[in-house]
C-alpha cells in the first residue's frame, strides 16, 4: 500500500524528512481494532514534534499522522460499534502507526462515525483538536457543556486561530461563556470571529489593558494553547479567584506555582489527548462518545469544521509542506489532504 513515512528524523527542508513509500498492508484486525481505508488526513503540531530532528533510525519506516477520516474495511472479533462500510473519523493512538497510509488499524473505542454533512477532508480536520478541547473543558476542568451557570462568565483563549482554539471557541460559546480569543493578524482575527468569538484581542500587546477596554476586569477560565511559560504570570493576574487555567503545551522550564495561583486557588489542568490510548485507561470509550456527540452537533449545524486549507493529495511533498507551515507558526485552522494519487 502507499504510505508516507520516515527512516531518519531530519529538518523538514530535507526531502528525506518524509518520503513516499510502498509498504505491506496491515493484516486482519484483531480484538477491538478496525481496519480503516484512509480517505483524508489532517496535520497537527504533534506530527512535527514526532518528526523533529534527532539521532535515531527507523527500520521499518515510521508512519505518522493522527487525524483521519475513512471507511471501515474489516473489523476485529471483539468489535461491537462498527461494521464494514461505516464512514468514520478519529485521531488514533500515538504509540501505533499513524494514518499517513492507505490502510490503518485503530481501536474502535477511539473512533466516531463521520458527520454525514461533511466530506472526508472536512471531517479529518476535527478529531484530535475536538477531543483535546472537549476533554480539557468538560473532563479535566469542572465545566459543563450545557449549563446555565456559565452564562455571564468569561473564557480567554490564547491562540484562538489555531486548530484547538478554533474548536474551543465553538465549544465554549455553546457552553454559555463569553469568549475572548487572541489573534494578531487581520486574517486570524477574522477567523476567530467566524468561529464565534465574542471579542478578539492581540496577544502581542498587553492583555489586561485590552480586556479592561472591553469592560472585562477578570476571566473565570483561560486556555493557554500557545506558550505556557510566556503567559504564565499574566494569566495568574487575569484569572478570577477560584478560576481555572487549561494547558496543552509543555513548559520550557519550571513554573512558579505560588501566588497568585495559590492565593486565588486557581485550578491548573493539563490535557494530552493521547493519554487514554497510551495508558489503555479503562475509560478509552470516552473518545468514541465525544466524537459521536460532536458529529451529531455538526450535523445539527451547531458546530462547524475547522478545515481552512486543502493542500492536495496525500503524498510526501504535500505533507512536508504541511509540516513546514506548522513549524512556521502561521497556520489558521486546520490543514487537510485527501485522496491518493
Amino acid at each position: 500500500m502507499k504510505a508516507v513515512g520516515l527512516t531518519q528524523y531530519l529538518p523538514i527542508e530535507d526531502p528525506a524528512a518524509l518520503q513516499d513509500l510502498s509498504i505491506a498492508p496491515p493484516g486482519a484486525p484483531r480484538g477491538r481494532d478496525l481496519l480503516v481505508r484512509v480517505h483524508a488526513v489532517s496535520v497537527n503540531p504533534v506530527d512535527t514534534k514526532q518528526r523533529a530532528p534527532r539521532a535515531q533510525q527507523e527500520d521499518p519506516p515510521r508512519v505518522l499522522g493522527y487525524d483521519a477520516a475513512g471507511v471501515v474495511e474489516a473489523v476485529g472479533p471483539d468489535v461491537t460499534a462498527f461494521a464494514a462500510g461505516d464512514e468514520v473519523y478519529y485521531a488514533g493512538d500515538v504509540t501505533r502507526p499513524g494514518c499517513n497510509a492507505q490502510y490503518q488499524w485503530v481501536d474502535e473505542r477511539l473512533v466516531g462515525r463521520k458527520p454525514t454533512t461533511l466530506d472526508f477532508a472536512e471531517a479529518a480536520a476535527l478529531p484530535l483538536t475536538t477531543l483535546t478541547a472537549w476533554e480539557l473543558l468538560f473532563q479535566r476542568m469542572p465545566l459543563h457543556f450545557e449549563d446555565s451557570r456559565h452564562r455571564g462568565q468569561h473564557l480567554l483563549i490564547i491562540g484562538g486561530a489555531g486548530g484547538v482554539g478554533s474548536i474551543a471557541i465553538q465549544l465554549a460559546r455553546h457552553a454559555g461563556f463569553t469568549v475572548i480569543a487572541t489573534a494578531s493578524r487581520e486574517e486570524t482575527r477574522a477567523w476567530c470571529l467566524q468561529m464565534g468569538a465574542d471579542h478578539v484581542i492581540d496577544h502581542r500587546q498587553p492583555l489586561a489593558a485590552q480586556l479592561q477596554a472591553r469592560g472585562i476586569a477578570q476571566v473565570q477560565v483561560a486556555l493557554n494553547l500557545a506558550d505556557t511559560d510566556h503567559y504564565w504570570e499574566t494569566l495568574g493576574e487575569l484569572l478570577a479567584p477560584q478560576g481555572h487555567v487549561g494547558l496543552i503545551v509543555e513548559p520550557r522550564g519550571p513554573l512558579r506555582i505560588g501566588d497568585p495561583y495559590k492565593a486565588k486557588c486557581i485550578g491548573i489542568h493539563w490535557e494530552f489527548m493521547f493519554a487514554r490510548a497510551r495508558f489503555q485507561t479503562g475509560d478509552m470509550i470516552e473518545q468514541h462518545r465525544i466524537l459521536s456527540r460532536a458529529a451529531s452537533l455538526i450535523d445539527a449545524g451547531e458546530l462547524r469544521t475547522t478545515a481552512h486549507t486543502h493542500l492536495g493529495t496525500i503524498n510526501a511533498a504535500n505533507l512536508r509542506e504541511a509540516h513546514r507551515r506548522l513549524e512556521a507558526g502561521n497556520v489558521i485552522g486546520k490543514l487537510v489532504l485527501s485522496g491518493w494519487a
